[in-house]
C-alpha cells in the first residue's frame, strides 16, 4: 500500500475520474472491514460500517489537507465514524461491553507442553481486550492489533498524545491484573 498511490487516486477523483476511487476501495477495504469488526464483532456490521466509511470519505476527500499520508486521514475520519455509530446503536448480545469476569476460560486450554494453545491465548486476549471500557480499547486496538504509533492513533481518535498514551497505559494495567485469571491453567498433581 503507498501513499503515492493514494495520492495520484485522490487527485484523479478530484479531478473527475470517479473510477479512480476503487483503487482506494481495494487498498483499504480489508483494513477498514477489520478495524469496524474490532469495534463491533459483527462481520455484517463491519462490511455496513465500512462501506459507510468509504462513502464519507468519498464526499469529503476534498477536505483531506495531506498534512498527514492518506490513510492516517482515512483511518480517523473511520474511527469516529465507527465510534459514533456504536454509540447511536450500541453491539449486540455479544457486546464488547461484557465484563471481564464474564469472559469464559478458554476451552480445552491444554496444548501438548501443559500450556496454553496459541489460539486460545490469543481468543482470551482478544476477549479481555473486547471487554475493556470503551476508551481505553479504543487506544488499544488502534495501537496493537493495527499497529498505529502513538501519533497516529491520536489522529484517528482526535485526541492528544498524552490521553492515548494515558488510556494506553491504563487499559494494559487492567489487562495485566485480569489475564493471569482468564489465562491460568490448572495443573495436574504429580503422581
Amino acid at each position: 500500500m503507498s501513499a503515492s498511490d493514494d495520492q495520484a487516486d485522490v487527485e484523479r477523483v478530484l479531478a473527475g475520474d470517479i473510477s479512480a476511487f476503487e483503487g482506494i476501495v481495494r487498498r483499504w477495504q480489508g483494513p477498514l472491514i477489520n478495524l469496524a469488526y474490532r469495534f463491533c464483532r459483527d462481520r455484517s456490521r463491519a462490511e455496513e460500517m465500512a462501506q459507510e466509511a468509504f462513502l464519507r470519505s468519498y464526499r469529503a476527500l476534498a477536505q483531506w489537507r495531506r498534512d498527514a499520508v492518506f490513510s492516517t486521514w482515512l483511518f480517523a475520519l473511520a474511527t469516529n465514524l465507527y465510534r459514533s455509530e456504536l454509540r447511536r446503536i450500541p453491539a449486540r448480545v455479544l457486546s464488547l461491553t461484557v465484563s471481564l469476569e464474564d469472559v469464559p476460560e478458554p476451552r480445552d486450554a491444554r496444548a501438548s507442553d501443559g500450556g496454553l494453545e496459541d489460539r486460545d491465548r490469543d481468543l482470551a486476549v482478544r476477549r479481555a481486550v473486547a471487554a475493556l471500557p470503551a476508551k481505553y480499547r479504543e487506544a488499544l486496538i488502534l495501537f496493537y492489533f493495527h499497529e498505529m504509533d502513538v501519533t497516529t492513533a491520536a489522529r484517528s481518535l482526535g485526541l492528544p498524545e498524552g490521553t492515548v498514551k494515558a488510556r494506553l497505559f491504563r487499559g494494559r494495567e487492567i489487562l495485566r491484573n485480569k489475564l493471569p485469571q482468564l489465562l491460568a491453567v490448572p495443573r495436574l498433581k504429580e503422581a
